[in-house]
């Protein structure tokens, strides 16, 4: 649609529909913002063609084009989008730095240790060393989440309201869905599920398992 940002994603997403896939993270900021986008679908030799490693150097989704700028990384776009939409970053400097701080946490503090114990719990499972090294990944998530669920407490969200962090924090711990991990501390089980309820999600997530359903 011409005029309107566009995203890439997966034309058949290997999470087999799940809504882990990292389009989605941007999916739901759009729809927070109200920001109508474009999606262009790749399968998964378009994402090393040279069309696609001119808006993303690494071959990988989502990339974000409108009026000229091209983006990459899903944290980098949402903090371009969090500029120009208030429910995404709040405007007072101090309130705006805490989010963005979240938004560092999610993606280098919480996402690593979970994304390596996912991607082991499908690569990894006929390796001898399996167990072994599933708990050891087990272990530091759980260290990891147990310092969240303090952080957080009671609190609806990780600041006074709703943001950017929360944004990519959910999706982050979503990936443990089905696990019982995130489960252990209620508090933050009941921080996804809040997250999850949101209208902008459930619509991002709509869209996206109606794209793969076409593909």
């Amino acid at each position: 649609m011409a005029g309107l940002p566009t995203i890439t994603g997966f034309r058949r997403s290997p999470d087999g529909g799940r809504g882990l896939a990292r389009d989605l993270r941007v999916r739901w900021a759009l729809e927070e913002a109200g920001q109508p986008y474009a999606v262009e679908l790749l399968d998964f030799a378009e994402l090393k063609s040279p069309r696609h490693l001119a808006r993303n150097p690494f071959g990988q989704i989502p990339t974000y084009a409108a009026e000229g700028l091209v983006l990459f990384e899903s944290g980098a776009i949402l903090w371009h989008l969090g500029q120009e939409h208030p429910v995404l970053l709040p405007t007072g400097p101090e309130a705006r730095a805490r989010a963005v701080t979240w938004m560092f946490a999610a993606l280098n503090t919480v996402e690593p240790p979970i994304f390596e114990f996912s991607l082991a719990r499908v690569l990894e499972r006929e390796r001898p060393w399996f167990a072994e090294r599933q708990e050891m990944l087990a272990a530091r998530i759980r260290a990891v989440l147990g310092r969240l669920a303090d952080r957080l407490g009671q609190g609806v969200w990780l600041e006074a309201g709703f943001s950017a962090g929360d944004l990519l924090m959910v999706s982050v711990l979503r990936r443990l869905g089905g696990t019982g991990i995130v489960e252990d501390w209620p508090n933050l089980a009941n921080y996804v599920a809040r997250g999850e309820a949101r209208p902008a999600f459930q619509r991002a997530l709509a869209a996206q398992r109606a794209e793969a359903a076409r593909a």
